[in-house]
């Protein structure tokens, strides 16, 4: 039997100081409590980046240029109801200051502490690529 295949952009904010930005995932969404790389579901006809642009300004109130979108790594995990495809991007330049809008919790993390936050299944091996590349 086949699952379902959903495509999720996620994007690694870096700021000046190095560090991650990490969302908590609210209350009434599944794997709520849980923190993670912002970003979301792909839509019909919608690349990646263009998901991320949009995502991004939705929760996080921030603009992003789809040339400061450098894709890393990706994740592929089996839920049991759905496979995830999830594309991580890294970004370090965006205007205006990041702020919850859907009121998530938010964490700037120093690579070194990811390990700490407790993630979904996905994220967690795209830990080892961050710390790597900072």
């Amino acid at each position: 039997m086949s699952a379902k295949v959903v495509l999720v952009a996620a994007c690694a904010m870096i700021d000046i100081d190095g560090r991650v930005l990490l969302a908590e995932r609210p209350e009434g969404k599944t794997m709520a409590g849980l923190w993670e790389f912002p970003g979301g579901k792909v839509e019909p006809g919608e690349r990646p980046e263009q998901t991320l642009i949009r995502e991004l300004n939705e929760e996080l109130d921030v603009v992003v240029n789809e040339s400061c979108l450098a894709p890393l790594t990706f994740a592929s995990h089996a839920y049991p109801d759905f496979h995830l495809l999830m594309p991580l991007y890294v970004c370090r330049r965006w205007e205006g200051i990041v702020r919850a809008r859907e009121g998530q919790r938010l964490a700037w993390v120093q690579p070194n502490r990811l390990k700490d936050y407790k993630m979904p299944p996905a994220d967690e091996p795209l830990i080892a690529h961050l710390t790597t590349l900072l």
